[in-house]
C-alpha cells in the first residue's frame, strides 16, 4: 500500500515498522513532526525529552535494556547530545540504537548551518543520507539492521528539503522484535565508559568502522546509475534528486551510506567517467573524502565563498 508521506512521518513510519519500542526527541524544525508523528502508533512509548541531551540518554538507556529506540533532534540539538553520542559509539548497545539529526541548509529556522555528517566521522558511527520519502522510511528500518548486525549507534541525516517534502511511501506492517535480555547486561568493560575501560574499547570502534567500510563496497544504499563516461557525479541526499533532474544523461554514484565512504566503489566508478562532479549540500564532505583517496575531483571547494 502507498501513502503520501512527509520525510518526517516516514521516518516515523518506518521505525515504527521496525519494531521501535522508545522514541525520545527534543522539538525543533525541521525534526518536530517525527515524535509528533511516532507517538500516534501503538506499542511505543515516546517523550518530550529535557533536552536533546536527555532524550540521546532515554534512547541509549532503552537500547541497553535490548529495546529498539529513536532519539531525535534538529542538527543543533546533537551539539548538546553530543557528549551521550560519544559514549554510545564506545558502548554499543543490545538492541538497535538510531539518532535522527535534521540539518537545516539556508538556515529556515536554525541560527546555523552546521553539517552533522562531521558528527558521524568524529564519533565513529555511520551515517545515512536519504534522498526522498520512501529512502526515509526504508532507511529507518535499515538503520535499526545495520545498528545490531555491528553494534553501533546509526545516525539518519536528513535535511529541510527532505524533512518537509512530500512523496509517494510503499509501508508495510510492524514486525516485533523481542527483547535478547529480560534483565540489564552487567558488562561494566562493555557499558561503564571509565578511562580504563573506553582505552579497551577504542580499537574494538576503530576496527567496527573498518568492517563497516568493507560492508559499504556492496550494500545497495550505494547504487551506480550508468548512462555513459562522459559526466559522473557523486552525490547523496536531496542533491541526488537535483543532479538527475539537470544532468539527465550524467552517470552518478548516488550514495545511501555517507559515512564510511566505499572507497572500492568510488574508484570504480571514477575510473569510468571522464570528469568527476560531487554534488552536495552544505560542506564538501564527500569531496574531501573523494580527493583523500588521491581522486581528481570537482566540487564545492573549488569555488569562492559568495
Amino acid at each position: 500500500m502507498k501513502r503520501i508521506l512527509s520525510g518526517n512521518e516516514a521516518i516515523a513510519r518506518g521505525a515504527w515498522e521496525a519494531g521501535v519500542h522508545v522514541g525520545a526527541a527534543y522539538p525543533g524544525t525541521p525534526s518536530t513532526e517525527i515524535l509528533e508523528e511516532l507517538s500516534r502508533f501503538p506499542h511505543v512509548y515516546c517523550e518530550w525529552s529535557t533536552n536533546e541531551k536527555v532524550a540521546m540518554d532515554v534512547a541509549a538507556g532503552a537500547t541497553f535494556a535490548g529495546r529498539r529506540a529513536l532519539a531525535a533532534m534538529k542538527h543543533v540539538g546533537v551539539n548538546v547530545a553530543a557528549d551521550s553520542l560519544f559514549y554510545a559509539s564506545y558502548t554499543g548497545a543490545e538492541a538497535g540504537l538510531v539518532i535522527v539529526s535534521a540539518d537545516d541548509p539556508a538556515m529556515h529556522s536554525s541560527q546555523n548551518e552546521q553539517d552533522n555528517r562531521r558528527y558521524a566521522a568524529f564519533a565513529r558511527v555511520p551515517c545515512l543520507d536519504p534522498a526522498d520519502s520512501q529512502e526515509c522510511r526504508d532507511y529507518a528500518i535499515g538503520a535499526y539492521e545495520l545498528s545490531e548486525m555491528f553494534d553501533t549507534p546509526v545516525m539518519l541525516r536528513t535535511t529541510t528539503r527532505i524533512n518537509h517534502s512530500a512523496t509517494p511511501v510503499e509501508i508495510g506492517e510492524r514486525v516485533e522484535v523481542a527483547a535478547d535480555r529480560k534483565k540489564f547486561p552487567r558488562e561494566a568493560a562493555k557499558y561503564v565508559m571509565v578511562p580504563a575501560n573506553a582505552r579497551g574499547r577504542h580499537p574494538v570502534v576503530e576496527e567496527r568502522m573498518r568492517r563497516i567500510a568493507a560492508w559499504a563496497e556492496t550494500t545497495p544504499l550505494n547504487r551506480v546509475e550508468r548512462r555513459g563516461r562522459g559526466l559522473g557525479i557523486i552525490t547523496a541526499g536531496v542533491a541526488y534528486q537535483y543532479a538527475r533532474e539537470v544532468f539527465p544523461d550524467a552517470s552518478i554514484l548516488k550514495l545511501g551510506l555517507v559515512h564510511p565512504l566505499p572507497e572500492k566503489l568510488i574508484r570504480s566508478f571514477a575510473a569510468g567517467v571522464d570528469r568527476l562532479v560531487v554534488v552536495e549540500e552544505l560542506d564538501p564532505f564527500i569531496e574531501e573524502g573523494v580527493r583523500l583517496m588521491g581522486l581528481a575531483c570537482e566540487g564545492k571547494s573549488i569555488f569562492p565563498l559568495m
